[in-house]
């Protein structure tokens, strides 16, 4: 049986690894861009050379009529959805005597907001299928907190909580709900940082010594969508090379 993957803000870093590793497990994947997005139909037009025939859909993640008819789309064309995962994802980043209100609710709406609108969409499927996988990406700065990031901590805090209250309202009908934690990642979001900065404050951080790679997180959210998985749920799984032990 082949099974519907759907991926939030799949199209470039972490998303666009995780596209590509579950496809090349033979998972049937679509994933979602924002309407502003201008350069959608080329990345499916280059992954689709690539060999990756992913379909992609426009959708709003921070509003719940736009979640509910991307994900109406994407049964009607593809089939149910068997996996979700909550990737989309940005930042705001000001200290808190300069964040606005619009900077708040910005970065509450994409990253927290977005994991009540999607997941709500194919849950009660899941449970009459008995099967599903959500997986929340979340932060390591979600876990510790991080100067300049009220608003992206919380966020991310928030989504681990909705993680562990969900787990257990579904564990019983086969469905699980997992957080992941990734620390920094050599994506373009990460590698735009001045270097100085990358070697001076962020590397010393990282007992590895390096930044994770996307493949790296795209193994683990391949981990958590398989059978192999079924026993873990309303976990919260650090990936960030020893940055934050608890």
């Amino acid at each position: 049986m082949v099974r519907i993957a759907l991926v939030t803000g799949g199209m470039g870093g972490l998303g666009e690894a995780v596209c590509v590793k579950l496809a090349a497990l033979g998972y049937k994947v679509a994933t979602t861009h924002s309407p502003g997005n201008t350069t959608a139909d080329e990345w499916l037009t280059k992954m689709h050379h690539l060999g990756y025939a992913f379909k992609g859909y426009k959708c709003d993640v921070t509003d719940f009529d736009s979640a509910k008819s991307c994900v109406e789309q994407v049964t009607a064309e593809l089939g149910h959805v068997d996996v979700l995962v909550n990737n989309a994802g940005i930042t705001r980043d000001k200290t808190f005597k300069k964040m606005s209100k619009d900077d708040w609710d910005a970065v509450i709406h994409t990253n927290l907001d977005s994991v009540f609108n999607m997941t709500k969409q194919v849950m009660d499927g899941m449970v009459e299928r008995r099967w599903g996988r959500v997986i929340n990406v979340a932060s390591v700065n979600g876990q510790k907190g991080a100067f300049g990031q009220t608003n992206y901590s919380a966020a991310k805090a928030g989504m681990h909580g909705f993680t562990k209250a969900l787990a257990l309202e579904v564990a019983k009908h086969g469905v699980t709900i997992n957080t992941i934690s990734p620390g920094y990642i050599g994506t373009k979001m990460v590698t735009a940082i001045p270097q100085e900065i990358l070697e001076s404050k962020i590397l010393p951080q990282i007992p590895m010594s390096r930044l994770g790679k996307p493949e790296e997180i795209a193994g683990l959210v391949a981990y958590l969508a398989s059978d192999e998985a079924a026993f873990l749920t309303g976990a919260n799984i650090s990936i960030n090379g020893g940055q934050h032990m608890y």
